[in-house]
């Protein structure tokens, strides 16, 4: 399958005024100069990485006008050779080229298969691969700043760094145990103890703000919670612009949660509105409270959310001590009411942040962006020059620290040395799967086989 032509429509099948197809491999160029019509050349002759004007046809027939790319292997996406057909952006006239273009003998590309092409020609690594697929789904600027700066090489190149040095020590290890006669391992373990902490070093490095990286990257899931008629599906509408939840004076109207993901500034929030939290008879409103408590044991950051008007009950109280361990801030609202609560009696009584809000104006809101960006610590983490936020890879560094934290253990007990050789393999193997060097074939499918068509 690897050498077949393969041919995908590689952008969004929405109206638009460019749409383009996208066909590769060995005999792409043959495949296209079938559908193709340039005045005066062939598509096989044609300059590579130039625009040429032309027609895509199906037999006799003109399916639209094009201006038509060849891109000759190695210097393609893929490394293979390509074409591409910039089309008019109707659906209709995309789905007409593809299947003349399969007509001609191309196959329909799977899910991810160029960049998977791309990555078994040696064009990316699988990290480079996977940063493809977040820089397309980035919903901010910092996740594409990160998904780009990994595309190029930031993340490999440490990867490489460290996986040259790992082999370096093991083979030395390896070469004097073999010839102990002409290499000595004399005072080795005092001369690699630098080496092996500036190595942990790194990879703590990597480590440190990967979560909250990830969170910005991919969005913090975040649970709006606090006794009935609050203004907690009133503060959901106000952060999405729209009507999205029902809002009555009736106690008691959402009794189940209702999820959305808003942009809030530069920050995704994966939100859920829950039941009023509050002892019901009612079996329907009692399974939407335990699915509110469920909520907010599986968020992130929890807005509880407080009736200004109102005073603090017990129900208030035991919510705010079950959550004095999580992420939470507490919005007074209603603020454009008479206020029984006062933000800062409030935080001294619970000891979580507190703002006032007003759902119903606006107000706060902005204050609310800027204290979850504090809680999250988002400014130090844009001063770090590498995030990691993948979690397959934060997987296999933490795999990566944990075997070097062995060689060093084993260092301080004074074992021998082949037990080094044994973790920093076991260290190297790990890192090599984040770069697709030890990969096998089903995570090599399993991970392109979530990309979009055409890419």
């Amino acid at each position: 399958m690897h050498s077949d032509v393969i041919a995908a429509i590689a952008t969004g099948l929405i109206p638009g005024g460019i749409g383009i197809v996208r066909i590769s491999g060995q005999g792409a160029v043959e495949t296209a100069e079938r559908i193709t019509e340039i005045k005066g050349k062939k598509l096989s002759e044609v300059t590579p990485r130039h625009l040429y004007y032309g027609f895509v046809r199906d037999g006799e027939k003109r399916l639209d006008e094009a201006l038509i790319a060849v891109m000759r292997a190695p210097h393609s996406y893929t490394a293979e050779d390509t074409v591409e057909l910039q089309c008019h952006g109707g659906p209709l006239v995309l789905k007409r080229v593809l299947a003349a273009a399969i007509k001609a003998g191309a196959r329909l590309a799977e899910p991810g298969e160029f960049s998977k092409r791309a990555f078994l020609n040696g064009r990316l690594d699988l990290s480079e691969a996977e940063a493809v697929m977040d820089l397309i789904r980035a919903e901010n600027d910092f996740a594409r700043e990160t998904a780009l700066s990994q595309l190029g090489g930031s993340l490999s190149a440490v990867i490489r760094g460290l996986r040259g040095q790992i082999l370096e020590e093991t083979a030395f290890i390896e070469a004097a145990l073999d010839d102990p006669e002409h290499i000595s391992l004399d005072g080795y373990p005092e001369r690699l103890q630098p080496k092996l902490q500036e190595m942990i070093g790194a990879v703590e490095t990597l480590l440190s703000g990967s979560e909250n990286g990830r969170r910005l990257a991919d969005g913090i899931r975040t649970a709006i919670l606090g006794r009935p008629n609050v203004g907690k599906s009133s503060l959901l509408n106000a952060l999405l612009g729209e009507e999205r939840a029902i809002v009555t004076p009736i106690a008691g109207t959402t009794r189940d949660t209702i999820e959305e993901t808003l942009r809030l500034g530069d920050v995704v929030l994966h939100l859920a509105d829950t039941a009023g939290l509050r002892e019901t008879g009612d079996e329907i409103e009692k399974i939407g409270v335990e699915r509110a408590e469920q909520k907010a044991r599986e968020s992130e950051l929890v807005l509880y959310v407080l009736d200004g008007s109102e005073a603090l009950d017990g129900t208030d109280r035991e919510a705010l001590a079950r959550l004095k361990d999580r992420q939470c801030l507490i919005l007074i609202n209603k603020s454009d009411l008479p206020q029984v609560l006062d933000p800062q009696e409030v935080e001294r009584e619970t000891g979580v942040e507190t703002l006032r809000i007003s759902a119903k104006t606006g107000e706060g809101l902005a204050e609310l962006q800027e204290a979850v960006e504090r809680r999250f610590l988002f400014g130090e983490i844009r001063q770090q020059p590498l995030v990691v936020t993948n979690l397959r890879h934060q997987a296999l560094l933490r795999e990566t620290l944990d075997a070097l934290r062995r060689v060093q253990e084993s260092l301080d007990l004074g074992m021998p040395e082949d037990f080094f050789s044994v973790d920093f393999m076991e260290a190297y193997r790990s890192l090599g799967l984040i770069l697709g060097e030890e990969a096998e074939e089903d995570l090599i499918n399993e991970i392109f086989g979530k990309f979009c068509l055409g890419k």
